[in-house]
């Protein structure tokens, strides 16, 4: 199943240029200012889960960030970006991995996902995500998600997804997290439609309910 989903994002990425991403954001203006809610140091560790070519760490470049990584399971989505980057590019922590595979050897202060969490449809694969992100985040760390909503697409690039609300995000982490902050957002891709999103932030509790 892996390798199968891998060679897919690959397929992707060598075939489409970014504006033909429906998730496209020229800024990331959400994510951003859930970084900005939560004050981080500008060495705070952040990782941007299927980061791919997102130009989220661009932001967080110019905005003085010193510890960024960024993971996704496409290699050519990380090379597209290490080449918008150029000399930047040196600047940031790079991993190429499945994350249901994914084994940190750091633990974060921030996690953002905006583009993998919904595409793991089945109880195991969700269950190895929880596993991973409850031990990956520092205590008091931060967690950010936005999927789609219940009133969101129901695939994207030809693949299921799972829909979320606040509520069922929340209750899925909030052994290991207590929520923030909720939000839905409708974001407009590059095709002139509108998705809409679900984000919720969380912060870790320093122990499990």
């Amino acid at each position: 199943m892996q390798t199968e989903t891998k060679d897919h994002w690959e397929k992707i990425y060598e075939t489409k240029v970014e504006t033909e991403f429906s998730w496209f954001q020229e800024y990331p203006q959400t994510s951003i200012d859930f970084i900005n809610l939560f004050n981080l140091s500008k060495d705070a560790k952040i990782i941007d889960i299927g980061g791919g070519d997102s130009h989220l760490v661009d932001a967080l470049i110019e905005l003085g960030y010193t510890n960024i990584y960024v993971l996704d399971i496409s290699a050519k989505a990380i090379q597209r970006a290490k080449d918008r980057l150029g000399h930047h590019a040196q600047r940031v922590n790079w991993i190429v991995a499945d994350i249901t595979e994914f084994t940190p050897d750091v633990s974060f202060d921030f996690w953002h996902d905006r583009a993998a969490f919904h595409f793991l449809t089945t109880e195991e694969q969700i269950s190895r995500y929880l596993t991973t992100v409850s031990k990956a985040i520092q205590p008091s760390g931060y967690l950010v998600l936005g999927t789609f909503s219940e009133n969101g697409p129901k695939k994207c690039s030809g693949l299921e997804i799972k829909q979320y609300s606040a509520a069922s995000m929340s209750h899925l982490f909030e052994q290991d997290f207590k929520r923030v902050k909720c939000i839905e957002e409708n974001h407009a891709t590059p095709f002139n439609t509108l998705q809409n999103f679900v984000f919720c932030s969380f912060q870790k509790r320093d122990k499990p309910l």
